[in-house]
């Protein structure tokens, strides 16, 4: 096992320092890190070109925490554990030199995103970014970087890593969280929760009570992780959109919801988009955890695929305009709503869509099949069933479902992910056939 063999000490100094009450954003994850009792940490390696320093790591470092806000956030609690930001103005931070010895310095910077993703984690003392260097042989190899998912969402992670990149010294945008939390508690902002909340409202009180049929069994550990790769999914999707000319996003939202009601055999069917929120003035170029799980309601039964996508398309407007909301405002609503229904109402699938948009191949059939695993199992708690969708190399999609097994059966959650690639091969083969609901 590799130790630490050096700690170098960055000093670092930005605008923007200090206090508010969490932003919406802030709010929402920090909800979701209560709920799954983790810091949700964000972790990656890279190899450093050669002949980078230790005194290039601590400048990229020092850029780092200087320049973004969320870098320099911690957590302040009240007397009832409510949280609210506090942005530092300067301070110090710790910079780690390892040595592999004669370890492959790849794996070791695996190992040191592992050490640094599982390591305490204080919101309130420590900073929530951590970075390592690797050494081997007399020179730096590798950099490992792990942040706290307060730091940043998807997108605001590619802004900091395209002025990592070139250093640029333009000013930040002011919408920091700072500013988002003071506008989202003025008139302005209050009609923005005002009206997302009410869309909510009148999507929970029609949807069905119960949404996955009930397991079997109810295995232990309870909380599942499981894996699809599928080298069919993304060139039948390019099908489908240039056949019906729905954008990608939409497109694998109707794709997902067909297959969900398959599954389920519930329609119409209600899911939790997640919407990046970037669209908002003043906010596309903001490194800060700002997107949102919207609501989103589709009838996919009795239509051909053309049809559902078509509504896909259009609810997805409907669907972003609404996801920018209190998220204790609206945990507050769905107990109203669960009291006044009278029973247990089990809140809809999450999907988190991040692929980035680009160019391939339309050939879909005679390639690989997909390949399925199971990859954790754990007692700490995942949301009931959340799919995310990535990229991968060679035209490849990754699918990863986070699911409680309690709420929703393995046999299922894999059906789940393989009916994806089924129903986007079949909509790509022939929009206009029924969807089979």
């Amino acid at each position: 096992m590799t130790t630490v063999a050096e700690h170098i000490n960055v000093a670092f100094a930005g605008d923007g320092a200090g206090e508010a009450d969490l932003s919406w954003g802030q709010q929402d994850i920090w909800q979701a890190m209560v709920r799954q009792r983790s810091w949700l940490p964000n972790g990656a390696w890279g190899p450093l070109p050669e002949g980078t320093t230790v005194d290039d790591v601590a400048e990229q470092l020092r850029y780092m925490m200087s320049r973004f806000p969320t870098a320099r956030t911690k957590l302040r609690f009240d007397a009832e554990g409510r949280p609210s930001q506090v942005v530092a103005g300067s301070g110090e931070i710790t910079l780690e030199i390892v040595d592999a010895g004669d370890d492959d310095p790849a794996a070791v910077a695996e190992a040191e995103r592992l050490r640094l993703q599982d390591a305490e984690y204080d919101f309130a003392t420590d900073w929530p970014v951590r970075m390592t260097a690797v050494r081997s042989g007399g020179r730096l190899t590798h950099l490992v970087v792990v942040m706290c998912h307060l730091v940043a969402d998807g997108f605001g992670t590619g802004v900091m890593l395209e002025d990592l990149a070139t250093r640029v010294e333009t000013p930040i945008p002011e919408l920091q969280p700072l500013e988002q939390a003071r506008w989202q508690a003025s008139p302005s902002g209050q009609r923005q929760n005002t009206l997302a909340l009410r869309h909510w409202d009148g999507i929970l009180r029609g949807m069905a009570p119960r949404r996955f049929p009930d397991p079997a069994g109810k295995p232990e550990p309870r909380h599942w992780r499981g894996e699809l790769t599928s080298w069919a999914l993304a060139p039948a999707l390019r099908v489908v959109t240039e056949r019906t000319g729905v954008p990608p996003a939409p497109a694998l939202l109707g794709v997902f919801a067909v297959a969900l009601a398959r599954v389920t055999g519930v329609n119409p069917v209600v899911l939790r988009p997640m919407v990046n929120n970037r669209f908002r003035p003043g906010l596309d170029r903001v490194v800060c955890m700002l997107a949102q799980y919207g609501i989103c309601q589709l009838d996919v039964a009795g239509a051909s695929f053309a049809e559902v996508l078509d509504r896909a398309k259009r609810g997805a407007m409907t669907t972003y305009k609404h996801a920018y909301y209190h998220p204790v405002e609206l945990d507050d609503l769905v107990r109203r709503v669960v009291e006044e229904r009278g029973g247990d109402l089990e809140l809809p699938a999450y999907f988190n869509d991040r692929r980035a948009a680009g160019e391939g191949g339309t050939e879909f059939q005679g390639r690989k099949d997909a390949a399925f695993e199971w990859t954790t199992r754990q007692d700490v708690p995942f949301e009931p069933l959340i799919v995310h969708i990535d990229d991968l190399p060679d035209d490849a999609v990754r699918a990863i479902i986070f699911m409680d097994t309690h709420v929703i059966s393995p046999a299922d959650g894999e059906a789940l992910l393989r009916g994806m690639e089924a129903v986007a091969v079949e909509a790509a083969l022939d929009p206009e056939a029924p969807t089979g609901v």
